[in-house]
């Protein structure tokens, strides 16, 4: 299946990236001199989670929601800010990046672009919930979103429309970096971010009529016990 095929590469992509770098493939990809960066890279976790969780244990975090074979594909990962997923802890600010990009799986990847269905991005919405060791969550609200994304995106001239901005693969991708995570109470043990993207997707190529989703994700994260906040690596004058 075609979306075989392109999961199948970007895993493939991603464990090559990490085994030449021994960074975040998806940081290597976007990376550049306006991300706060250091040394060293996003590292996964190796000691057991409080709260399992992708995100944490990976290093990255990555979904495929397929609606009428339009693959919407969620990406998240920490930024060089605060790349030790191990050593987030309640205290101190976490930093991360996210993409979200749609590609039409009816067609082959390297197809022409006007065979493709067009999607558009109109808001991004994020939520989060805070889970407490002794059970139950609490009423922190440690990152919130809810945005025009054309707006906020990365890409200062996003091609846009009435509908929003385009996140067609290879045309287009909504992208969001350094996002902070705010400190919580010290007994929490997980951070749930709950991800809604209002989209408008082209019922068949060239058609330039449009149906309306949302796309919803919600992505776990750990967070580990200590009195120590979590720490902000310093950035190089001259980083890339």
């Amino acid at each position: 299946m075609i979306r075989t095929r392109v999961a199948v590469a970007t895993a493939a992509l991603i464990a090559a990236m990490t085994a030449l770098t021994g960074c975040s493939a998806i940081d290597n990809l976007t990376s550049s001199s306006d991300e706060p960066s250091a040394s060293s890279s996003a590292t996964p976790s190796a000691a057991p989670t409080p709260y399992e969780s992708q995100f944490t244990r990976d290093g990255t975090f990555q979904s495929h929601i397929d609606v009428n074979g339009m693959d919407f594909v969620y990406t998240l990962y920490p930024t060089k800010s605060t790349p030790r997923t191990n050593e987030w802890y309640p205290k101190g600010k976490k930093y991360f990046s996210f993409t979200f990009q749609a590609y039409d799986l009816d067609q082959e990847i390297r197809d022409p672009f006007k065979t493709k269905r067009k999607v558009w991005l109109d808001r991004m919405q994020v939520t989060s919930t805070v889970k407490l060791v002794g059970g139950g969550t609490s009423s922190e609200e440690p990152y919130a979103l809810d945005a025009i994304a054309k707006n906020v995106t990365f890409d200062p001239e996003p091609l846009s429309n009435k509908y929003g901005m385009l996140i067609t693969s290879p045309k287009g991708a909504f992208e969001l970096r350094n996002q902070a995570i705010r400190p919580t109470s010290k007994d929490t043990k997980g951070i749930d971010l709950h991800f809604a993207a209002t989209v408008w997707i082209e019922e068949r190529a060239g058609s330039n009529k449009y149906y309306k989703k949302v796309i919803k994700q919600t992505v776990p994260i750990a967070i580990f016990p200590s009195d120590t906040p979590t720490v902000a690596e310093s950035i190089p004058v001259n980083a890339n």
